[in-house]
């Protein structure tokens, strides 16, 4: 590595940790501080204090301190952060960046998971259960989760190509979980994607079995389709994944969601802890498992799941407020879903305006992870938070 990006990668860690030090208090590596106890607006009830937490579990257990003392400000952006590095060098010696076309970069690895995909899962016998598989694997798609996976591991200095039956896999099980979120005995969605969800074209018996089979050639194909991957890091991958989907993450974000609709007195640690398991996990594991395969040390790959952690909860809190503040034409999805099933989401809980404070909090904590790899190599991590953080749907 070049001199000039030893000084980038330690000006982008001087940028990240000045930004964070004014906005956000002090953030553990482990994550687990109990939560502070909020009086905002509700979205439902107009305003009034959030009712006293009820006694949780232990297992839910905050990972994250909420909220700071501090007013967020502009998000630390991809933009902004080179912007920042860049003056900062102006006294030294320049520190060379790259101009990342982060549209072109969407667009080219978009291209490159979709015909991986179209050709993992070709159209064969018996064709049912394949039109019905690829019918919601190919449905247009941002494809985050593969993207997050080739972003971590060529920033650890892998290939593309090492990573991407990983990121086929990741995209699997994410289909697989779209499709069984959406049956009638879940969440009864008619909408998916900008299409009729699964079952409503090929009935629930299929859309059930199609899940099924996305879910166990995911893992058939990262034994069988990776190349240039020791056995011992293949093994990490397989188990990484793996409990990620089952009942300690995925899964356990599911039924606790389930047996959550309707609770009046749902405590911000209680929310979170679905979130973080239903959908943060897989992102989580995305990036983990890029940086894996893509040969990174035991260091980058927990300063990676950190990252990986702050974007999946920031997701999930967009997530929230975009069926709030978006049309279904919108979000390619039924909009207002939550509220109507009575579910606890951040908005209801926080307000919208605290929401989005939280999600600024978060993209900036994530991004202060990235702050002692090649900032060139980071900017599509960088970028991706912020696409994350900004998107419309």
């Amino acid at each position: 590595m070049s001199s000039s990006w030893n000084v980038g990668a330690l000006r982008l860690a001087t940028v990240a940790s000045c930004y964070l030090s004014t906005q956000m208090s002090s953030f553990p590596s482990k994550l687990n501080l109990k939560l502070q106890r909020l009086s905002v607006s509700n979205l439902e009830k107009g305003s009034g204090p959030i009712s006293s937490p009820p006694t949780n579990p232990p297992s839910l257990v905050s990972w994250r301190s909420w909220p700071s003392k501090h007013e967020p400000k502009t998000s630390l952006s991809a933009a902004g952060l080179v912007n920042e590095v860049e003056e900062e060098g102006r006294d030294d010696q320049p520190v060379e960046i790259s101009q990342f076309d982060f549209k072109g970069y969407m667009a080219v690895k978009g291209r490159a998971v979709n015909a991986a995909l179209d050709k993992a899962v070709p159209l064969r016998d018996p064709e049912t259960i394949h039109e019905s598989m690829r019918y919601s694997l190919l449905a247009p798609g941002k494809r985050v989760r593969p993207m997050l996976c080739i972003a971590a591991c060529e920033l650890v200095g892998g290939k593309q190509e090492t990573a991407m039956p990983s990121a086929c896999a990741l995209e699997m099980i994410h289909t697989m979980s779209l499709i069984h979120d959406d049956l009638p005995c879940m969440d009864d969605d008619d909408l998916r994607r900008g299409v009729p969800t699964n079952h409503k074209v090929f009935g629930e018996d299929v859309a059930v079995l199609a899940g099924d089979a996305l879910l166990s050639f995911a893992f058939q194909h990262i034994a069988t389709a990776t190349e240039g991957v020791s056995p011992d890091r293949l093994l990490r991958v397989i188990a990484e994944l793996a409990k990620a989907i089952g009942s300690e993450g995925l899964v356990a974000g599911q039924v606790v969601d389930m047996a959550s609709s309707g609770m009046s007195d749902v405590s911000l640690e209680h929310l979170e802890y679905i979130h973080v398991h239903k959908t943060a996990v897989l992102l989580e594991a995305a990036v983990v498992i890029g940086a894996i395969v893509g040969g990174g040390s035991d260091e980058e790959v927990e300063k990676l799941r950190k990252f990986a952690r702050c974007i999946g909860l920031l997701f999930q809190v967009v997530d929230d407020i975009l069926d709030v503040t978006k049309s279904s034409l919108e979000l390619g999805k039924t909009a207002g879903k939550d509220l109507l099933a009575d579910k606890t989401t951040y908005p209801k809980l926080l307000g919208l305006e605290k929401s989005r404070q939280f999600a600024e909090e978060l993209n900036m904590e994530a991004k202060k992870q990235l702050a002692g790899f090649d900032l060139n190599r980071a900017l599509p991590l960088i970028s991706l938070a912020d696409y994350i953080a900004y998107r419309q749907n």
